[in-house]
């Protein structure tokens, strides 16, 4: 009892998390004790809808800058996007060791020698059982079941107890590689007694058990014996290595040929099968150049665009536009994942043009979850035992439904906890209390451009893409301030000139009004003379077509 007194009386231990909660994907969340910060995970987001223009959005790790002498590490437990894809862009301002499982330290690799950062960055491939020793944490990887090989959960060591991050994971106890998840560790960690647990809530409103992955191979199996006279197109996710397995193993059963599109499927399999986590019987994959010659009814395609995202291949297929690749009609398409919360409508369509193109679209049953169901989540909170919960990875409905599963199991409000990006968790034995908060926030990749767009040019963005844009043009002189040429008016995304002459030419009255009266009233002030164009012109405008285009007033002086 003593020994446990001094502990408590010790600093306590802050979670907080910089991204990944309310949301699917960015997970980031940082660990810190005394002088020491360990970061688990640094995902990206895909960009809303509303965010025009922005291929990926990254976390804002301005904590991180700010306190990087304390950081000591990044832990990934697996290799998906929305855990790994913000590696390259933050590693430039904070650039500690990652320490990762084989598989994912390949993908993260190949990441790093795109953005020219692999010699820069130092990396450690870590085995499961495998202990990290970093400041005041010691941390200990254990076996998991993901759509991905190499997943892993972590167990943070700190003074002030242990901490079960499960990462994203399923119980699978018959995976299609490598070893079922190690819940004796779980177990074992359990009976030590552990702090809190950080749980994967995706199926968090999942009824039962999540299937094993190998019920997909009899599913897929079931399909190449019942569609043995066409072609075979499978669109899933590139990083599902287990179900590319499953698929060139029914190829092969089938006498067909492989072909691989879509640059991040090629990438994988290439790394994979590199690391020995995909086995390619031989001279099985061929180039799309090489489909045509071989009849359709002995090849396979596997494919990227599942989530019917505009440029993957099977879109570009479905829209006519993949300069290789042309639907048939009579092709079995078969789409091997569940669309992903807000991609539904994307997905539908593409269905709707492949089937319009006359193919035979699959999209029910060729696909388990990634993620742990009810079930699964009550079995590892039942082995570990922790005495708080903070459910992760989620948007809130799913944080808010591993808080019932937990209340289920008997804990009160007082031991779970739902945190927000940017809360600081200070807990140990006797309290887990919400103390701060940190700076987070998104910050959008736009090309080779890294927060240079931010919520004003967004907000400008929209507003082009709603009402269009209005520019005036004039020439003023230098002293006097006399208007020399125009104002003239250019318009774009507004009207269709050619059918709006009488309301064009009324706009143009209304500017040389307002030049009159600035003429009139000694007016030379650039700011002041934007300013009455933009409002003058704002009112007409709204007045007629009850519009807010935005109005540029560009002036020149000679």
């Amino acid at each position: 009892m003593k020994k446990e007194k001094k502990l408590n009386k010790g600093p306590k231990l802050k979670i907080i998390p910089l991204g990944g909660l309310e949301q699917i994907g960015m997970n980031i969340t940082a660990f810190e004790y005394e002088d020491s910060i360990i970061v688990v995970d640094c995902g990206l987001a895909f960009p809303e809808n509303d965010m025009l223009g922005v291929d990926l959005v990254i976390p804002d790790v301005t904590y991180l800058k700010d306190n990087i002498d304390k950081v000591k590490g990044f832990f990934i437990t697996h290799g998906h996007e929305d855990h790994i894809g913000a590696i390259p862009y933050v590693l430039r301002e904070v650039n500690v060791p990652i320490y990762a499982t084989k598989l994912t330290i390949g993908i993260i690799d190949h990441k790093l020698e795109e953005h020219d950062l692999l010699g820069k960055v130092k990396r450690k491939v870590v085995k499961y059982g495998q202990h990290i020793n970093l400041g005041c944490f010691r941390v200990e990887f254990i076996k998991t079941n993901h759509s991905i090989q190499d997943a892993a959960a972590l167990a943070i060591y700190s003074p002030a107890g242990i901490v079960v991050h499960t990462g994203d994971f399923k119980v699978d106890y018959t995976p299609v590689f490598g070893d079922a998840i190690d819940l004796q560790r779980f177990g074992e960690l359990g009976k030590k007694g552990v702090l809190a647990l950080l749980c994967d809530s995706t199926n968090a409103e999942r009824p039962g058990f999540t299937q094993s992955e190998s019920v997909v191979g009899k599913a897929l199996d079931n399909i190449f014996s019942e569609h043995k006279d066409s072609r075979i197109i499978i669109a899933t996710f590139a990083s599902n290595v287990d179900r590319v397995q499953q698929i060139i193993n029914c190829a092969h059963t089938y006498g067909r040929k492989v072909a691989i599109e879509g640059r991040s499927m090629v990438n994988i399999i290439s790394i994979a099968s590199e690391l020995g986590y995909l086995s390619l019987p031989d001279n099985i994959l061929i180039e799309t150049d090489s489909l045509k010659n071989y009849p359709d009814n002995r090849t396979v395609i596997i494919t990227t665009g599942s989530q019917g995202e505009s440029m993957a291949a099977l879109s570009r297929m479905a829209m006519d536009t993949h300069r290789k690749l042309t639907i048939k009609p009579g092709d079995t398409i078969v789409f091997s994942s569940n669309p992903i919360p807000g991609n539904e409508k994307s997905v539908t369509d593409i269905i709707n043009e492949l089937m319009r193109k006359g193919a035979d679209v699959i999209f029910q049953d060729v696909h388990v979850s990634g993620h742990a169901c009810i079930e699964d989540i009550k079995l590892i909170y039942s082995l570990v035992n922790p005495k708080y919960s903070i459910p992760v990875h989620g948007e809130y409905k799913h944080l808010v439904a591993q808080a019932k599963i937990a209340k289920e199991l008997g804990y009160d409000n007082d031991h779970i906890r739902i945190l927000s990006s940017g809360d600081v968790l200070e807990i140990d034995e006797e309290s887990a209390k919400v103390t701060g908060k940190v700076h987070v926030g998104n910050v959008m990749v736009d090309g080779l451009g890294v927060g240079d767009v931010g919520n004003i040019v967004i907000r400008d963005r929209q507003k082009l893409a709603e009402d269009g844009i209005i520019i005036v043009v004039m020439t003023l002189e230098r002293g006097s301030g006399q208007l020399l040429a125009g104002p003239d008016i250019v318009s774009r995304g507004f009207v269709y000139v050619r059918n709006s002459e009488s309301l064009m030419d009324d706009a143009q009255s209304v500017l040389n009004a307002t030049m009159e009266y600035c003429q009139d009233h000694n007016i030379t002030d650039w700011g002041k003379i934007k300013n009455l164009i933009k409002d003058d012109l704002g009112d007409f405008v709204w007045k007629e077509t009850q519009r807010h285009p935005m109005i540029m007033p560009i002036i020149m002086e000679v």
